[in-house]
């Protein structure tokens, strides 16, 4: 593999020193033994739960090549592969990331806003992608750790790198999207997510504006033009200097949507860009997901991709595990599809959910059930926020309703009966009634906040139907 980093090059960016002296090479960055590569930089940041410097000789066993360590912990294993010592890992892993930033001459892209980030940057990767090479975050890795450590990885030789950068309080994006120096800088939308940490939703659009802080001089800002934040936002970025493009339906949207035809399994979108007309189809299914097709194809265009070629390629797009990804589950007679979005979830998303939910078609006899689990960190609020739900549900047309969590006891309680599935405080104990409730033709969909450890039970029913196979797109 081609050299990422060498010694020298990451001595001189994190001022550290080598133990021992020597020359090397890493073709790789890490955070976690259970995925290093042989030829890794191992990172042993310390996190709230783990502390990496109790897993730096396993790391070295496993060929990493370096091992980045705090000075205070050297003497735990001094004799134990080369050593990259310095004051504080998670502050080198940041300077790592700032000297790849000043390394490349790529276009970048970041992306924010309180629902869509990965699906969008995922997204933007496969446009790009078709225009150069690109690099993009990882996963969902869009905070103060996972945000460096993508950019860390960013090979010298990249076109076009995309990263997600994510908030749960204010302040949080700023040092981030300092560190990116983004030359587009997306807002997908805002809405009522980490709300138990905001005194408002203006003060969730506030603090989303960080974005603007590290973009590029001439750079431009990419915002919804149908939430009712935009002006709110684009106050923010001209405060920077930025140029905005709004996406959207309103007439005055600089990317409008003109039409689209939702489908089971995709979407046939055509949009006006700058009064230029241009047609495509979305690989994945939903209008949320239409709607950020649009912040893409104004990013696109901001970084000066072809944009022909990138909006073609977003027909091969399917979506992220935990976010969409489609399950074929094989049931004595039959087969159920299983829609996993067990990664997150906000009031704003799971509407989205059932109207994908709604589109997707089922077998004979078959039924559309959702299996919901609680929506974490919106305060207050929460058990209003999750009853209100109660008639999205209704207006989907969905059969059947299982509930997880304490919150959504409040939503079960405010279910027609006839839409009553089972309810349990946790989603282990839901899982036998989920199992037993399956049959042939159905389409299930489960959706939560990831705290909410209904990802588990995705896992369990893609493994005890072991067809579990991904099959399409998703959300």
């Amino acid at each position: 593999m081609t050299a990422l980093w060498t010694f020298d090059a990451m001595v001189d960016a994190t001022g550290g020193r080598l133990v021992p002296a020597g020359d090397g090479v890493v073709t790789g960055l890490s955070i976690d033994t259970r995925t290093l590569q042989p030829g890794d930089a191992f990172f042993a940041i310390t996190g709230e739960r783990l502390d990496g410097h109790d897993y730096v000789t396993a790391a070295l066993a496993s060929g990493a090549s370096i091992a980045v360590v705090a000075a205070e912990r050297l003497s735990s294993f001094a004799d134990a592969g080369t050593k990259l010592v310095v004051p504080d890992v998670l502050a080198a892993l940041r300077d790592l990331a700032a000297a790849a930033r000043r390394r490349s001459a790529a276009k970048i892209v970041a992306i924010t806003g309180s629902v869509g980030k990965t699906g969008t940057k995922e997204a933007m990767r496969r446009a790009l992608s078709a225009c150069g090479s690109t690099h993009a975050s990882a996963a969902s890795f869009n905070n103060h750790w996972g945000v460096p450590l993508s950019l860390a990885r960013m090979p010298t030789d990249t076109d076009f790198g995309v990263f997600e950068i994510g908030m749960s309080a204010p302040g949080e994006i700023a040092p981030l999207v300092r560190l990116v120096r983004p030359h587009v800088a997306i807002v997908t939308t805002i809405a009522a997510a980490h709300a138990a940490f905001f005194s408002s939703e203006e003060a969730i659009a506030d603090a989303k504006a960080e974005i603007f802080l590290g973009l590029e001089p001439g750079g431009t800002a990419v915002l919804n033009r149908d939430n009712r934040h935009f002006d709110r936002l684009a106050a923010a970025a001209r405060a920077v200097g930025a140029r905005i493009v709004g996406f959207g339906t309103d007439a005055a949207a600089d990317v409008r949507l003109v039409d689209v035809r939702l489908e089971a399994d995709r979407s046939e979108v055509e949009i006006e860009l700058f009064g230029r007309r241009l047609a495509y189809e979305l690989g994945a299914p939903g209008r949320h997901l239409v709607m950020n097709s649009l912040a893409i194809a104004a990013a696109v265009d901001a970084v000066g991709a072809d944009l022909e070629v990138a909006l073609g390629a977003l027909g091969g797009f399917s979506a992220p595990v935990g976010r969409g990804k489609r399950h074929v589950l094989q049931l004595a007679g039959g087969t159920a599809m299983l829609i996993d979005e067990s990664y997150n979830a906000n009031p704003t998303s799971m509407r989205a959910a059932f109207e994908v939910l709604a589109l997707a078609p089922v077998g004979p006899g078959g039924r559309r059930i959702a299996v919901l689990g609680d929506m974490r960190e919106l305060g207050a609020d929460g058990p209003a926020l999750h009853a209100a739900l109660a008639a999205d549900i209704e207006a989907a047309g969905i059969d059947r309703v299982h509930c997880a969590g304490p919150l959504m006891a409040s939503l079960y309680d405010a279910l027609p009966a006839s839409l009553r599935g089972a309810r349990a405080e946790t989603a282990a104990e839901l899982e036998p009634a989920i199992e037993a409730d399956l049959a042939p033709g159905d389409v299930l969909m489960i959706k939560a906040s990831n705290g909410s450890r209904l990802g588990p039970v995705v896992a369990h029913l893609c493994t005890r139907f072991a067809g579990g196979t991904a099959v399409g797109s998703g959300v």
